[in-house]
């Protein structure tokens, strides 16, 4: 591939439109538009062209939008209407298969789609788009569809629950291709617009990497870190004389617990272990520790090595056999939780 080539993105947003998501539909219109936005600045910033196509599903599955100009998007304001049944299965097969049927000349193309279901399939065995009436057979079609699916493409679902979540891995989809949101709130909704937009700037910025494709697109948190990553990421450690380990050996607020220690409280200057899943704000600072060596990564490069956007997110601490996650508290009374570490910068 000459390095002149352009990158040109086709993204496709297949929603779920049946009639359990109208309390959520000014919503899902509000997420959706605000993913084009992000779409057209990023295309702008990272100089790739994106083109958009977006499917609505419930007994049927409509294209209402189809491979336009990320920079010339409408609304779907007047295109998004819930009501009827899930025809889920039926949506993957028609999306994928008519998207296969673009033209990927001149350029260096690839797909990414994003599937947004509230509930489980059950239409697609009477919906007009399915390729089959038996519902063992949908899903056989989808699973051989996505395995067969070339390395340019990228298809990922979110999905309501666990039931949602096992049986989108018995159609195929890799199991880090399948996020779990909240459909019970507006809340949720507004999380898993975040989610996307987070898939997506790191399906983007893999593109200038030379990166088609991905079968772990909402991976972030530890388990995306390994050598290769830091080595890729241009990462330089902390030097060892900038920065203390002190084992936290019983429940306490993280100044108490530096006082104790014998050191000085700066705020900011102090980071914990991530111990559950929660949320960094975008002007968190996150480190990485290396636990073999105790080395130490920081700054924005950090972000980038766990694949976070510079907008608020959460982050699970995935248990990763090489590394730590250490996040920065800006408060005085942060819990720490024993034994854990706490990473303090001089």
């Amino acid at each position: 591939m000459s390095g002149n080539q352009n990158y040109i993105n086709h993204v496709a947003l297949v929603l779920d439109a049946s009639s359990s998501m109208s309390h959520l539909s000014r919503k899902v219109v509000e997420v959706a538009d605000q993913q084009i936005a992000y779409l057209a600045r990023r295309s702008r910033e990272l100089d790739q062209e994106t083109r958009v196509t977006v499917y609505v599903f419930a007994d049927k599955v409509e294209c209402v939008i189809y491979d336009k100009d990320v920079l010339r998007m409408p609304s779907l304001k007047q295109l998004y209407r819930a009501s009827g049944m899930t025809a889920l299965l039926a949506a993957a097969l028609k999306s994928q298969g008519e998207l296969a049927q673009t033209a990927q000349l001149y350029g260096d193309h690839s797909f990414l789609t994003f599937v947004l279901t509230d509930g489980q399939e059950n239409a697609s065995h009477r919906c007009p788009d399915a390729p089959t009436r038996n519902p063992r057979e949908l899903v056989e079609a989808v699973a051989e569809m996505i395995e067969t699916q070339k390395d340019n493409w990228t298809l990922a679902v979110l999905v309501p629950d666990q039931m949602g979540k096992r049986e989108a891995t018995q159609c195929g989809f890799p199991k880090d291709n399948i996020a779990i949101w909240d459909a019970t709130s507006t809340q949720g909704l507004e999380e898993a617009g975040q989610v996307i937009q987070q898939a997506t700037e790191k399906f983007m910025v893999g593109r200038t990497q030379g990166i088609r494709g991905s079968r772990a697109v909402f991976s972030t948190g530890a388990e995306t870190v390994n050598k290769d990553t830091i080595k890729a990421a241009g990462l330089t450690p902390v030097n060892p004389s900038e920065y203390q380990l002190i084992p936290v050996a019983r429940a306490a607020a993280i100044r108490d617990w530096v006082i104790e220690s014998g050191h000085t409280y700066r705020t900011g200057g102090a980071f914990y272990q991530l111990s559950k899943s929660e949320k960094v704000q975008a002007q968190k600072q996150i480190a990485v520790l290396e636990k073999k060596t105790d080395r130490v990564y920081t700054g924005p490069e950090a972000r980038a090595l766990l694949g976070l956007p510079d907008v608020e997110v959460r982050v699970r601490p995935d248990h990763n056999d090489d590394f730590t996650i250490f996040v920065q508290s800006t408060s005085v009374n942060r819990k720490l939780v024993p034994n854990t570490r706490l990473l303090l910068m001089n």
